[in-house]
């Protein structure tokens, strides 16, 4: 009788800060993460109205070089990245060639022929392998995995800029919302600061190198910048109910390997006419020629008491099932109760309420305009 032993759960530069912190730690997609420090909703609140600081060093980081470059990660992914230009990033997705999703991205222009998708940390090691077998054979191309020498740490929040700032003579202000520059933090040289975020606030990702002295040093410096604005760390926990609450999909949940763009509502990222063909491309171009999907991406509001929670079944009024829940939870900023769903796309579009299987319970929901929160800009 063979046992088989699991795998040691991978660590970020940050473990043992977290661990003094006396984070609750969790197995995120192999990862041993904070999921919360003193409370989840405190942390999601901090991030909200001031500023919160994020350990997502398990992310993934995949570069591309060579004078093939731009073919290659066009060829993998649906946005057109022949339209960034140097230090500007976007969102885009790997797909398969039934238009459904391998894993959702971000694509950064490094500079010419130099290109950095940072991936899902779950994925990681599958999406490097996918699209070294779709694009590792093109000639002029050079693809590394280059997630081990990165720490990331994410800074989020209406202060995030103030707190930043504090640590580095860029001047911050400068970068456009989805662009990126390269400055010294915190004493560190060529720290790249990108103004992207998943939290619905404005904000900065840092990549800085993975080593435990460095990763520490700018953990604790953000953390001492922050300090006058009431900065606190913040887990997983807070950073899911932070992107429910803007409405971003979540790859497994939202997003999988058998829901397809259209269905997500992410097509407003799908250049199906950039001029290469790629992945998926022709799947969708068939979906959308036939008229759509027969199920789309929802956002609901409970309105009677309880809690939909991923994978719980959505009912119509004859208590019959029509959908399933891929994220709920309660919303700490708007304090109601919300979710996404699939439905038919023709219950989708009647906007009629839907009921939610909420244990033994059938519970009332209304059909709501995503996001469901939107911050004010200035």
């Amino acid at each position: 009788m063979s046992t088989s032993i699991a795998a040691p759960l991978k660590q970020t530069a940050l473990n043992a800060t977290h661990r003094r912190l006396k984070a609750k730690m969790v197995d995120f997609g192999g990862w041993d993460m904070p999921v919360e420090y003193g409370g989840l909703v405190a942390e999601h609140l901090a991030v909200r109205t001031a500023v919160g600081l994020f350990d997502v060093s398990h992310m993934g980081e995949i570069q591309f070089r060579g004078p093939n470059s731009l073919a290659a990660v066009q060829r993998i992914s649906m946005n057109d990245a022949s339209r960034l230009k140097d230090g500007q990033a976007h969102y885009s997705a790997l797909l398969t060639p039934e238009g459904t999703f391998v894993d959702d991205i971000l694509v950064h222009r490094l500079g010419d022929n130099d290109y950095l998708l940072v991936v899902n940390a779950g994925t990681t090691v599958t999406d490097y392998a996918w699209i070294r077998q779709q694009a590792g054979a093109m000639p002029g191309i050079h693809i590394s995995d280059y997630s081990p020498h990165y720490s990331q740490l994410a800074i989020q929040g209406p202060r995030a800029l103030e707190t930043l700032q504090k640590l580095t003579k860029t001047d911050l202000s400068q970068i456009k919302n989805y662009w990126f520059t390269w400055g010294q933090v915190a004493g560190v040289y060529n720290v790249m600061i990108a103004r992207t975020g998943y939290s619905g606030e404005d904000g900065f990702e840092i990549y800085i190198p993975s080593d435990v002295a460095t990763s520490e040093k700018v953990w604790n410096g953000i953390l001492e910048a922050g300090a006058e604005f009431g900065i606190l760390p913040c887990g997983l926990g807070a950073r899911n109910t932070l992107r429910l609450e803007a409405g971003m999909p979540l790859y497994g949940h939202e997003i999988t390997d058998q829901t397809n763009v259209f269905e997500a509502g992410l097509d407003r990222w799908l250049k199906l006419d950039k001029g290469t063909d790629f992945l998926g491309r022709a799947a969708l171009q068939a979906i959308k020629d036939s008229g759509g999907p027969a199920r789309k991406l929802v956002g609901l509001e409970m309105v009677e008491r309880g809690i939909a929670r991923d994978g719980y079944p959505v009912l119509n009024e004859a208590g019959e099932q029509i959908g399933t829940v891929t994220s709920g939870s309660p919303a700490p900023f708007l304090k109601t109760n919300i979710a996404y769903a699939y439905v038919p796309t023709a219950v989708a579009e009647s906007k009629e309420d839907v009921f939610v299987q909420v244990r033994a319970n059938k519970v009332r929901a209304k059909q709501v305009t995503t996001p469901f929160y939107k911050r004010v800009r200035k």
